[in-house]
Parts: C-alpha cells; sequence; structure tokens
C-alpha cells in the first residue's frame, strides 16, 4: 500500500525538486550562509478510525522496550531526560532517536552534511521519554524536527495535532506493507517505518536443546530444569507486564480488544475478562503457586537471569539480541508455543515522524525521502538496531541468508506472522494501568486471579467510556 496523499501537482513538484526546497529553505533561514520478497508478518495492521482523546499511559511497545536493561535497543539511557534533548532551529535538523538507531542515523547525517552542507543534531533520547517530551516540547517549539518512534504512537500524537503527514510517493513500494499500513492513520502516512517486532520464545541451547511447541511441554522442561537445580527458573516472566504476557492471554483465548464488522479494533468489546481472558489468568496463578512464575522478577532481573545461565526460557524481542549475543550464551529463537489456540503476540513496527511543530518540515521530509528511505541507509539500521527490516530489499536479503543473526531475525519474523497489530486507537490508554495492576495482584497473590482481571476490565470499560 503506499500513500494517496499529496499526489497532486504540489506533491509531484515537492518529489522532484526535494533539494532545491533544503537549499531555499536554509538560505532563507540563515543569510548568505548555506546551512517481493514474503512479508515479515501475515497479520494485517488496521487503519485506526478512533478521533478522540490521547494516550496518556505508556504504550506497550514503550513498556516492553523499558523492560530490558539499559543497554538495550531501546533503553532509557543517561541522557534521556539529563540534559534536555536540543530543540529544533532554523536551519539545523533536528533528530530525537533512541540509543539502537543513533550510529546509523549520525552516518546518514554525515552523508547528508557532507553532500549539501546542512547542519544535523543527532540527539539520542531514552525511547520511553521521545514521545512523552514531544507532547511537552513540540507546542512549546522546543521539540525536534524528527523523532524514532512506534506505530502505537499515532492514536495520540495525530489526534494531539504532533505530527505532520509524509508523501513517500514511490518509496512506498520498496516497504512492507504492513509496516507501511501500521503507520497510516486515518488515510494518511505518519512515519517512514524501517522494522517490525514482535516477542518469541528465546530459549538456552545447553539446557533446551529443542524448544518446545506446547505450553505443557515448556511447563515439563521448566519443571525438570527446577528439579535438577540447573536453574534458578525454567521460564521467567516479568510481573506486572502486559506486553510479555500478551500471548498468555491469546494463548487461553483472550483478547484486548474485539474487532467490527469492518475488522477494525472496537473499543467497546473488550475481551480480558471474556472466558478465555479468566483462563489465562488462572493459568498464570497456577503457575505462580507450582513455583513456575515467581513475583520478584523485574524486567532487569529477567534478562540477567537469562544471560547468566540461571534461566532457560523466556519471552523476548529482537532489541535483546545485542546483549545476548555479547553474553556468549548459546541460545536459539523460535515461535511461543502454542496453548489451547495459537499465541498470538503484539506485532509493532518503528519508524520515523515529523514533528508537526518542528522548524525544517520540508527538510525533515525530503531527509527521511531521499536520504534514509534508500538501500544503504535501511540495511546501516538493519545493522545498528536489528529488527526485522520494513525495507523490502533488506527484508529479502535477511530472509535468503543463513548468517544466525539473520537466522534470528527470521524467527522473529515467523513469531510476527502469528501475531496481532499493537492497537493504535486512543482507547488503548485506559487499558494498561488497571492490566498491569492486575497481572501485579495475581503474581503477588493478593487477589484471586478472576476476580482480579473482572475488575480490572470494570475500571477499563469505566475509563474508555471516559473518552470522547
Amino acid at each position: 500500500m503506499t500513500s494517496t496523499s499529496g499526489k497532486g501537482l504540489a506533491g509531484k513538484f515537492y518529489r522532484l525538486l526535494p533539494l532545491m526546497v533544503i537549499m531555499a529553505l536554509l538560505l532563507s533561514a540563515c543569510g548568505a550562509e548555506p546551512a517481493a520478497q514474503p512479508t515479515a508478518t501475515t497479520a494485517a495492521v488496521e487503519q485506526p478510525t478512533a478521533t478522540t482523546a490521547a494516550m496518556e499511559a505508556p504504550t506497550a511497545t514503550t513498556a516492553a522496550m523499558e523492560a530490558p536493561t539499559a543497554t538495550t535497543a531501546a533503553s532509557v539511557d543517561a541522557t534521556a531526560t539529563k540534559p534536555k534533548p536540543v530543540a529544533s532551529k532554523e536551519g539545523t535538523l533536528t533528530l530525537w532517536v533512541h540509543e539502537g538507531a543513533v550510529g546509523a542515523v549520525e552516518k546518514v547525517s554525515a552523508d547528508f552534511t557532507s553532500k549539501y552542507n546542512v547542519q544535523v543534531s543527532v540527539q539520542q533520547v531514552g525511547f520511553g521519554d521521545i514521545r512523552d517530551q514531544l507532547k511537552l516540547a513540540g507546542p512549546a517549539g522546543e521539540g525536534p524536527d524528527i523523532i524514532v518512534g512506534a506505530h502505537d504512537w499515532l492514536g495520540e500524537l495525530v489526534q494531539n495535532g504532533l505530527l505532520d503527514p509524509i508523501d513517500l510517493g514511490a518509496k512506498g513500494e520498496m516497504l512492507d506493507p504492513v509496516a507501511l499500513q501500521a503507520f497510516t492513520y486515518e488515510g494518511k502516512v505518519y512515519g517512514l517505518p524501517y522494522g517490525l517486532e514482535a516477542i518469541a520464545l528465546m530459549y538456552n541451547k545447553d539446557l533446551v536443546p529443542t524448544p518446545p511447541t506446547t505450553w505443557a511441554e515448556l511447563k515439563t522442561i521448566a519443571k525438570q530444569l527446577q528439579d535438577e537445580k540447573k536453574v534458578d527458573q525454567g521460564y521467567i516472566l516479568q510481573s506486572g507486564d502486559p506486553y510479555h504476557a500478551y500471548p498468555i492471554i491469546t494463548g487461553f483465548g483472550g483478547y484486548v480488544f474485539g474487532r467490527d464488522a469492518a475488522g477494525n479494533y472496537d473499543p467497546t468489546n473488550v475481551g480480558l475478562d471474556s472466558v478465555g481472558g479468566k483462563a489465562a489468568f488462572k493459568e498464570i496463578d497456577q503457575m505462580i503457586k507450582d513455583g513456575l512464575l515467581r513475583k520478584d522478577i523485574t524486567g532487569a532481573i529477567q534478562q540477567s537471569l537469562f544471560l547468566e545461565g540461571k534461566s532457560a526460557m523466556w519471552f523476548a524481542g529482537p532489541w535483546t539480541l545485542n546483549d545476548i549475543r555479547k553474553s556468549g550464551i548459546k541460545y536459539g529463537v523460535a515461535p511461543i508455543p502454542s496453548m489451547t489456540q495459537k499465541a498470538q503476540p503484539f506485532v509493532g513496527a518503528q519508524g520515523f515522524m515529523v514533528s508537526q511543530y518542528g522548524k525544517n518540515k520540508d527538510v525533515a521530509k525530503a531527509f527521511l525521502t531521499e536520504f534514509l528511505a534508500t538501500d544503504e541507509a535501511m540495511q546501516a539500521m538493519y545493522d545498528s538496531d536489528p529488527r526485522v527490516p520494513a525495507w523490502k530489499s533488506v527484508q529479502a536479503k535477511v530472509f535468503a541468508s543463513t548468517k544466525p543473526e539473520d537466522v534470528d531475525i527470521k524467527a522473529f519474523a515467523q513469531s510476527a506472522g502469528n501475531g496481532v497489530p499493537m492497537p493504535a486507537i486512543p482507547q488503548m490508554s485506559a487499558v494498561w494501568t488497571s492490566w498491569t495492576k492486575a497481572i501485579d495482584l495475581v503474581f503477588t497473590q493478593a487477589q484471586d486471579p478472576e476476580g482480579a482481571i473482572t475488575d480490572a476490565s470494570k475500571t477499563i470499560r469505566d475509563e474508555i467510556a471516559k473518552i470522547k
């Protein structure tokens, strides 16, 4: 799918003369100084239709990526809030990007500056802070020109008027259609995607030579490893983490939102306390009672136990690969085991978005479409921040490769193919807090599982009703 916006005369002129626009803008600002391979997932990403209140709670993609340690692709690094990232100014293109993307973006920026004498400022910001800082800094004139972020931010950012649509033109044909659709909101494209992601089963090959294909098999292996004192925890899942727990919810028949007749997410149909959702919570409760899950597990502990060989299996995303490879542990990646039905993780997309409040919007769009939307730049993005490539030529190269690191990405792509898109509708903001609390109550054994998710779902419906 390609964008249909801006295909008139103005759109054609823009695509033909992007660099003339850049130079004109810089001269104005600075006076005399010139300033078809298989897709990654078969799951269809809906075009959200809600046009109401903004999300205030962290998105699940953000939550998921904050869970690993500070050295992962989406870590909250020391520069996340201190010092404050530099704001956009006329004549200098400013990007806010997370740690994993910095290297590749800096390389492309250097090429851009060398060729056109346009200064580019690449600011490293913690992934979980980019969206929240843009909400405050953008309208105040202190935000960037471009951000890197997740597609499920669109419901909030577009409805708050924080993003400017992008005409990708013919470049849209070079993108995985699922990734492109993920960044399409109400018929307009709001981002240049570079990667798709979903969690999969990560396992220690020395402890688990063959990955389990069913949930019952996973529990049997985990218990045996624990009984034999080979690990502290056979399978590990952090407490209070809806994102990583979602495959268990869907695997037992639950869901976050149902679908309407057109296939879009229906915020009036909350399925966390459906029969399947309750069954999933009972399963988590029983695993805690059986010692197969622990209440004291944080994201950092979860990863460190696996890296130290003290845990054999966990659900992890491609953003953990760099740390795991550095650890030297012998690992494998496999689809999430089936439960009473196929387990469906959330599928997310990441990409570059243009701020509505940036001072160099046309320059920013030209930078994306002419310099980042290329084989070389997208390959650099993959090398720097490995996830399922959204750029078709890079994706095809990865899928055809037998290199171990590319085989890993193919396994994550297979998991994504079983998944469902992360809802980008504003009503998702009403879900995270209560859902997280319900999981915590079960992990700490403070409330029975059915009561915890029933109470949480009532609160969620009440909060959704307030969103107009």
